[in-house]
Parts: C-alpha cells; sequence; structure tokens
C-alpha cells in the first residue's frame, strides 16, 4: 500500500554533532535538536560583581603640597621645642594649641562626627586643658590621659542628646575616640620639653617623620608605582623610600647628638618615627577612599589632604614619649 518509511530520524546523530558546531557552547538539548534560548549573553551577578574598578590618578602637584606642609609642620614642632625654655613652655604650647585647632577643624570636616558642633567645642576644651596641665602639671603622662578620656565621655553625652544622632554615636564611637586622642596627643610635646632629653627627641623623631612624609610625597608626585590599591593614590615606592631616609636622617643626627644617643638608636627612633606617620597617612587615605566608594559627599578638600600629615605628628608625639621612656633611659 505506502512504501515502507526508514526507521532512522532525518536529524540523525551527524546532523546533531552539525548543530553543535555550529552553536558553540550551548546545549544540545530540545525538540529535534533545536538549542533552547539562554542566558549567556547577559551579564551574571559575578560579572557585575568583578567590574572595573577606576583608577584615582596622583595628582604631582597635590602631592609635594602634602609633602611641603608636612615639613614645615616638622620644622615648626622643632623649632618651637627648641625655642621653649623652662620658664617659656606658654608660648609653645600657643603653637600647639593652633595646630591642635587646625588638626580638629581637618578631622571633624573629614570624619563627619555625630553632633560635629558640640564635638568639635568639646574636644577643643579637651585639648586646651590638657596643654594647660602639661604646662603646670608634674610633667607626667597619666593626667593627660584622663583629659583625653573625660573628652571622649563628654564628646559621647553630647552626641546621645538629639534622636537623630544616636543612632549614629553607637557606630562613630571611634570617630570621636580618634579626634580626641589626636588633639589631645600634642601635648606630649609639651612634657618631653620638661625632661632634660625630650628636646633632643623631639628633633630626631620629628626629623625622622617629615623626612619620610615628604620623600613619600615628592616620590609619589614622580613615581607612584607599584600603586598600593587602585583607589589610593599612594605608591609603594614612596612609603619604602621615605621610611628608610627618614631613618638614615634620624640616624645622622644621632651620631652628633651627646650621650646616650648613638647613631643606631636615632636610627631606631627615626624608623619608629617614620612608620607612625605613615600609618597614620595611609589610614587617612583608605579611608577616604572607602568614603569615595561608599557614595558619600567628598569632605572640604584643604582638610581632607591635611589631615593625614596632622595625624601622624599626633601619634610620633606619643610614640617619642614612649621611646624617651622605655629605650632611652
Amino acid at each position: 500500500m505506502f512504501p515502507s518509511m526508514p526507521n532512522d530520524d532525518p536529524w540523525d546523530a551527524e546532523a546533531s554533532q552539525q548543530v553543535a558546531r555550529m552553536n558553540p557552547g550551548r546545549p544540545k538539548a530540545g525538540f529535534y535538536g533545536a538549542v533552547p534560548e539562554d542566558d549567556d549573553d547577559r551579564p551574571s551577578s559575578e560579572d557585575e560583581e568583578f567590574e572595573e574598578i577606576p583608577i584615582v590618578p596622583v595628582r604631582p602637584k597635590l602631592s609635594a603640597a602634602i609633602g611641603g606642609f608636612a615639613a614645615l609642620l616638622a620644622v615648626a614642632l622643632i623649632i618651637g621645642a627648641h625655642a621653649t625654655g623652662p620658664g617659656a613652655r606658654v608660648s609653645y604650647a600657643v603653637v600647639l594649641f593652633g595646630v591642635q585647632l587646625l588638626g580638629l577643624l581637618a578631622w571633624t570636616m573629614a570624619l563627619h562626627p555625630p553632633a560635629a558642633g558640640a564635638t568639635a567645642a568639646i574636644v577643643a576644651v579637651t585639648a586646651l586643658a590638657a596643654d594647660y596641665l602639661a604646662v603646670t602639671g608634674e610633667g607626667k603622662l597619666p593626667p593627660l590621659l584622663w583629659v583625653a578620656l573625660g573628652g571622649f565621655v563628654a564628646a559621647l553625652v553630647a552626641q546621645v542628646i538629639r534622636a537623630s544622632d544616636r543612632q549614629r554615636a553607637k557606630d562613630t564611637w571611634r570617630t570621636t575616640l580618634l579626634i580626641v586622642s589626636g588633639a589631645a596627643a600634642y601635648a606630649i610635646l609639651i612634657l618631653l620639653v620638661r625632661v632634660p632629653l625630650g628636646t633632643q627627641v623631639i628633633l630626631v623623631c620629628c626629623t625622622g617623620a617629615g623626612v619620610a612624609l615628604l620623600t613619600a610625597r615628592l616620590t609619589d608626585a614622580v613615581f607612584p608605582k607599584p600603586r598600593i590599591a587602585l583607589q589610593v593614590p599612594r605608591g609603594a615606592t614612596g612609603i619604602v623610600l621615605g621610611a628608610m631616609l627618614g631613618t638614615l636622617a634620624s640616624s645622622l643626627l644621632g651620631s652628633y647628638l651627646v650621650l646616650p644617643f648613638t647613631p643606631t638608636k636615632g636610627a631606631v627612633l627615626g624608623l619608629v618615627a617614620a612608620v607612625a606617620a605613615h600609618l597614620i597617612d595611609l589610614a587617612v587615605n583608605f579611608g577616604e577612599a572607602g568614603r569615595r566608594l561608599a557614595g558619600e559627599a567628598p569632605t572640604f578638600w584643604l582638610a581632607r589632604h591635611m589631615q593625614g600629615p596632622l595625624g601622624g605628628f599626633a601619634l610620633t608625639a606619643f610614640a617619642a614619649y614612649t621611646l624617651l621612656h622605655l629605650y632611652l633611659t
């Protein structure tokens, strides 16, 4: 009646292989080997996660200006310490209070603590009280620590008064502690000028920190490579070179100063001061990059670029006091 139909399907294995060759990477399932539509051409969440991160450019003139500011700050602290006599500590305290207010302005504008106005006023009073105790007190560190702790508690109280600031205060108490500690730390330099070796320690440590920051910033202006992070306009070459030259400068000073200073002890002081200054300076850069990635509004440019050196010398003051009492004596 009817001719027998062949048993083999027209879409045999060879045809399926040909379809697979014409559509590489697609599954061979479907009716008569048809290829179902899939989401290969759509951007996956994994691809979106690894989007290209734009590299923040390094501005050479800005890097050189920050390095120059760090050098000027170091010179001001050193000259002020050497110009201070036994009965002239008030003049050095006035200079330091000006630096404290400058740092307070920069840190408050950059870190945006809750109840910023009240916090800044309390920290200013705390810095003034620390300077007063450093000038008129027994010349010991614990009273300054108690003043800083009292200022921190007072700032937290001011931040929890309003309901809008109360929730932020729980999350930003570390920021408040950083601002209070940074402002009060400069009063430690007054304690150092009251002891026989304190002025020399300020000279060695501030020189190491100043040379390190200046060298690192100038190197970034010329050769900011290899980059520490894509969002941080700093190079590892400047950091390493700055620490090396800061240590070398302090070692040379140690060879000219009287005992117990030696080139080795000067190098140790310079290395610690350089590392302390670099840590704060880099922390500021990473913090600013984090706020930028989070979509927060950028801070005032002057405050943003001054807080690194100001915070670096605040930590250097604490490191100098510690080295004097635990390493040199």
